[in-house]
């Protein structure tokens, strides 16, 4: 039980420290994993499984479009993509579709990747390259 508190201090403590572009990465690599749990559950036909890790899913989808500054022309593409991502995961955990799942899973990992690349791009912007201390 020891263990289990420790790893969980561990994981709150990365969180509660992790500057606003990691947080939005461990949201991207969440939102993966659950659509990812939610794709096999649907395809053992655990559907109750699958309704609450797609579920996760959508909740991060609905964080990523509330938290939008609709300041920034990126985030009024990105609105749409949300939206429709969102929009595939209720219909893909209502209909049991794991294609649909599939398409929300490329969308978000293309979402994920492009994020990477501009944490990268900040990173050697500032001066910190490969060997700094970004989190890229």
């Amino acid at each position: 039980m020891a263990n289990i508190n420790a790893a969980e201090a561990y994981k709150r403590s990365q969180i509660l420290n992790a500057p606003p572009e990691q947080l939005t990465l461990m949201l991207y690599n969440g939102c993966l994993k659950f659509i990812d749990e939610g794709i096999k559950a649907v395809e053992a036909n655990n559907f109750e499984d699958a309704n609450v890790t797609l579920q996760k899913a959508q909740r991060i989808v609905s964080e990523f479009r509330l938290t939008l500054n609709m300041d920034y022309e990126i985030s009024h593409q990105l609105m749409p993509l949300y939206d429709y991502v969102y929009d595939r995961l209720i219909d893909g955990n209502v209909r049991s579709d794991v294609n649909q799942l599939n398409e929300a899973k490329t969308i978000i990992s293309e979402l994920r990747d492009a994020w990477v690349g501009a944490m990268k791009k900040a990173r050697q912007e500032k001066g910190l390259g490969k060997g700094g201390k970004g989190y890229a």
